[in-house]
């Protein structure tokens, strides 16, 4: 299930208000969530904007992915709040891919998965001389 932050429109025709939402991907702009963030309201000037911002960061940590549109809200409500999360998240796979490279390379660079090793198995057992029954040599 990928999780993202997003706007969800409500109001009137011609007169729009939005909901700051964390919500599957799936769902539908004005469908289900799974949280209330803030609100959004263009309408005022300047545009007035709430946000529950231990929530937003919680969301953000956690991996949800914000639109464009939220991402330029965020930086401007909460500056450097948004990179920071993001190369975070970066740093956190480049170590994870170094250990995981580390731990191959420990194996003797080689992958050993399960596929592979099924298909090591069958080459094995190709090579290996067959067995001859005690009856056919007999035969024979």
């Amino acid at each position: 299930m990928a999780v993202i932050i997003r706007l969800a429109r409500h109001g009137r025709r011609n007169r729009p208000y939005y909901r700051i939402v964390v919500t599957d991907h799936e769902n539908k702009r004005d469908g289900r969530y799974l949280e209330l963030l803030g609100t959004y309201n263009t309408l005022t000037k300047p545009s007035a904007i709430t946000l529950k911002q231990d929530r937003v960061k919680y969301w953000l940590s956690v991996g949800a992915k914000a639109s464009t549109t939220l991402q330029s809200i965020f930086e401007r409500e909460m500056p450097g709040l948004y990179k920071s999360m993001v190369e975070k998240r970066r740093t956190k796979i480049k170590t994870t891919r170094a250990k995981r490279k580390a731990r191959i390379k420990a194996r003797g660079g080689k992958k050993t998965t399960a596929a592979a090793t099924k298909k090591a198995a069958k080459k094995a057992k190709a090579k290996a001389p067959k067995k001859v029954s005690k009856k056919k040599e007999a035969t024979a």
